[in-house]
């Protein structure tokens, strides 16, 4: 199927190639963002499958209103949709405020936990970032139990910021700059 943002960069890693998200991609998303284990360090809460609908369709207005979003990670070897990674804009009421401050987030469906997919997929955002935002740092909200991706986070530069509370749940905010 066609992409759903032509101007969407293409990065490659060793492992994966970092794509635009495209309209077949849904059943795989939808999957990952259905699993338990996914949802419980993102809002602790499935998404159903209308719901993972309207993050791809924000995902793509991201790229097209702000001029950076997320990719959809797909593996090189095997084409298999591995997760997404990527930068937002999401006007999160938090304190303290991202302001201008993009936000950085990941997320990989299960098969690809704890091989290091995480880590080589945000460095590759990580890096054109840096070419490619207006702004010398970026900032991610992990929830504390989620030590695997605390260590993502750390691995490629964030320290941590405060925790504040978010939506009633308290976070790590981590901040990493160029």
């Amino acid at each position: 199927m066609s992409t759903m943002g032509a101007d969407v960069p293409v990065l490659e890693t060793a492992r994966l190639r970092l794509r635009a998200h495209r309209v077949d991609d849904w059943a795989d998303c939808s999957a990952m963002w259905g699993d338990e284990i996914v949802a419980r360090y993102i809002g602790g809460k499935r998404f159903t499958p209308e719901e993972t609908w309207s993050k791809i369709l924000r995902y793509a207005g991201l790229w097209s209103l702000v001029g950076f979003g997320y990719w959809a990670l797909e593996d090189k070897a095997t084409g298999r949709f591995a997760g997404e990674v990527g930068f937002a804009d999401f006007h999160r009421d938090i304190t303290p405020p991202f302001g201008d401050e993009p936000e950085s987030g990941w997320v990989l469906a299960p098969w690809a936990h704890g091989a290091g997919l995480a880590t080589e997929a945000v460095r590759a955002a990580l890096a054109w970032g840096d070419e490619h935002l207006r702004s010398p740092s970026t900032l991610c909200a992990i929830d504390g139990g989620n030590v695997a991706s605390i260590r993502v986070a750390e691995k490629c530069g964030y320290r941590e910021l405060a925790r504040p509370t978010y939506k009633g749940e308290p976070v790590i905010l981590f901040r990493r700059r160029r």
